[in-house]
């Protein structure tokens, strides 16, 4: 087993938030019509992709009836389905849909983890819930190559600071706020960027568009260009 694999594991088997353990299984146990034959992962979810990814994307939480259901990240539901689609344009994945674990999705080059690893009501973790999984976060950037940071909405802007700051990256001062298309240069050649979350209020409002989305992904593209190795 490898140290990532010795990771997804861990994360797996996690138990530390009362509020979300009990909401991740209670969704499992009672489901969605639609699902209905579906066994439910109902448990907290792995990252995802390539273990020599230059870019790291970093989302919010794992979606109730999404990853939650699949166990994969963004697997299953509207926000994959935008997010992935956008990979496969952008060439870091193998085919554009993401519907199960076993669907033959494929990344290259890339790696999606998130801030929460369970699915939290409402979409919104607690403070130290998020707290709780960082420790999650801090070891998967310790394993990965990454070059680019690839935050989607303001909460995995700030997870993604708070690792990077905790792996002893020195960060500008005052800390940089999340934008769409904002940067932050890091020491070594590393880049942060920011881009609205891929969650069905940004993409069926037309607050993030395919055109915006793909523009961020071609920004990111020139960065790991000209990153050092």
């Amino acid at each position: 087993m490898t140290k990532l694999e010795r990771l997804h594991a861990d994360i797996t088997q996690c138990r530390a938030c009362p509020r979300l353990v009990e909401w991740r299984e209670e969704v499992a146990r009672v489901k969605r019509r639609a699902y209905r034959e579906w066994t439910y992962w109902g448990r907290p979810v792995p990252g995802f992709g390539d273990p020599r990814a230059r870019l790291v994307i970093v989302g919010l939480a794992p979606a109730a009836h999404g990853a939650n259901r699949t166990g994969r990240l963004f697997t299953g539901d509207r926000s994959g389905d935008f997010l992935y689609a956008g990979l496969y344009r952008a060439g870091f994945a193998n085919q554009p849909t993401s519907q199960h674990r076993d669907d033959g999705l494929t990344l290259k080059g890339a790696y999606i983890t998130c801030a929460a690893r369970c699915a939290p009501p409402d979409n919104k973790p607690l403070p130290e819930e998020l707290a709780h999984c960082g420790p999650f976060l801090d070891r998967e950037l310790a394993l990965l190559p990454a070059r680019v940071f690839l935050a989607l909405g303001a909460i995995g802007w700030n997870a993604a600071l708070v690792a990077l700051a905790r792996t002893g990256v020195v960060l500008p001062t005052p800390r940089p706020a999340f934008g769409h298309g904002a940067e932050v240069p890091l020491p070594g050649g590393q880049t942060l960027v920011g881009c609205y979350h891929v969650s069905q209020q940004n993409t069926q409002t037309g607050r993030l568009t395919p055109a915006m989305f793909d523009a961020v992904m071609a920004r990111v593209r020139q960065l790991l260009a000209t990153a050092p190795p």
